[in-house]
């Protein structure tokens, strides 16, 4: 029985979490999100209850004093919606590739200081930006080239576009769909706080004018004034100093990470366009769409053509370019962890090979194959497998070790084609 087609948030491969069937994506500290709503609530919660209530009569006028709680539940409820929109959406998550970019593989060149006969993959690439160079990484998770301003978040494991943080507040990125929300849900949690201080300070202000003349026995007739006057100035060092370096930052065009990790390189900033245009790119541009579709159903994953190329190696020279990687990586699972283990006495068993006699001597033989030539591929077809790489200065190195069908070919074509290695020796029993 066929098994039913997943959707994509179900074969998500980041650390995120869906909810309603995957039109809610948040991160996997979402359980944080609790402890931001009742820093919020419950402070408002007791400052109608103990503050707000009282107020209402001081200001008799049109009824005035009602509008007191009534704007601080609407501005709670506005920060609120901030923080879910903040929370539930996409950030700015890039597509994951299913293979390395084959068209970036080429052989190493001896002239250049490569490595004869290892497919090197450069680390490091260079792409212009408003007229000036700027360095991308390739991301090994993802298997792509990161876009400028993007980087690979290790706690949701998923590159995000103009990465600027992972905010533990929030439960998610802050990448580029949701930088904006995020700035105004920090600003007005510092707007919220000045309110609830003033209107707390004020209280405390008409009790000193009814009866309790020194502040000491105003704050002891209203404790929750006292206590709410405390949170909201310790509060407002922490969203408050967030909105003044955000604020910096828009109008800079930076991003928390670049901030904090090139401002000691004195290198330029290349996306500064002015503090005003900087700021209309924030607050007036069009929010892009999503690059994922959540619910919609996986699609298969197209596999890598398959190539023999049964005697196209013997033709080529060591170290020459390739028009695919599938040429030089894997035949098949099995031949890819004999020459992982380099025992050439489990071929027999491995492979299945009937002629045993030409076995028994391997596991003493020693292959002598120099810098400049290859064991030549005997027919086969191959498939791309992305496993493991070597890693190097800057690039990536992959070994050439192709294994034959059987040893005794792998002897025959060696003799014969490399006079360079000395002959293979058997050992008779």
């Amino acid at each position: 029985m066929a098994q039913p087609q997943k959707r994509v948030y179900e074969a998500w491969k980041g650390n995120n979490r869906f909810l309603f069937g995957g039109r809610l994506i948040f991160g996997p500290d979402a359980k944080s999100l609790l402890v931001s709503v009742s820093l919020i609530v419950v402070p408002v919660l007791v400052f109608c209850v103990f503050v707000a209530r009282h107020l209402r009569h001081q200001f008799s006028t049109y009824n005035a004093g009602y509008a007191i709680p009534a704007v601080a539940v609407l501005f709670m409820i506005y920060v609120l919606t901030l923080l879910f929109i903040t929370s539930a959406q996409d950030p700015g998550i890039v597509p994951r590739a299913s293979h390395p970019p084959e068209e970036e593989f080429a052989y190493g060149n001896p002239l250049n200081g490569g490595t004869p006969g290892r497919l090197q993959f450069p680390r490091v690439k260079e792409i212009m930006v408003n007229g000036m160079l700027v360095k991308v990484k390739y991301c090994d998770t993802c298997m792509i080239y990161r876009p400028p301003r993007c980087s690979h978040c290790s706690i949701c494991n998923n590159c995000v576009e103009r990465f600027d943080h992972h905010c533990p507040w929030v439960g998610q990125c802050i990448g580029q769909r949701n930088y904006r929300f995020f700035f105004l849900f920090v600003s007005s949690s510092t707007l919220l706080c000045i309110y609830v201080f003033a209107m707390s300070a004020l209280y405390i202000k008409f009790l000193m004018e009814e009866g309790y003349p020194t502040v000491w026995k105003a704050l002891k007739h209203s404790p929750a004034s006292l206590v709410l006057m405390i949170y909201c100035f310790i509060a407002l060092w922490f969203v408050g100093g967030l909105t003044g370096f955000h604020s910096y930052l828009i109008c800079t065009n930076q991003t928390t990470y670049e901030n904090f990790r090139y401002r000691s390189d004195n290198r330029p900033n290349v996306y500064d366009q002015g503090c005003l245009n900087n700021c209309l790119g924030v607050f007036c541009s069009k929010t892009k769409p999503s690059k994922h579709k959540f619910r919609a159903y996986v699609q298969e994953e197209v596999r890598a053509p398959v190539v023999n190329f049964g005697r196209q190696m013997e033709e080529e020279p060591a170290g020459g370019p390739r028009a695919k990687v599938e040429d030089d990586l894997e035949i098949g699972s099995d031949l890819l962890q004999i020459s992982q283990r380099r025992n050439y006495g489990d071929v027999d068993l491995e492979m299945g090979s009937q002629d045993c006699s030409e076995m028994e001597g391997i596991p003493n033989a020693k292959l002598a194959i120099g810098s400049e030539s290859q064991i030549p591929a005997i027919g086969s077809e191959v498939r791309v497998r992305h496993s493991s790489w070597d890693r190097r200065s800057g690039n990536w190195d992959m070994s050439l070790d192709v294994i034959g069908r059987s040893a005794s070919d792998v002897i025959r074509r060696s003799a014969s084609g490399h006079e360079a290695a000395p002959p293979f020796q058997t050992e008779t029993h």
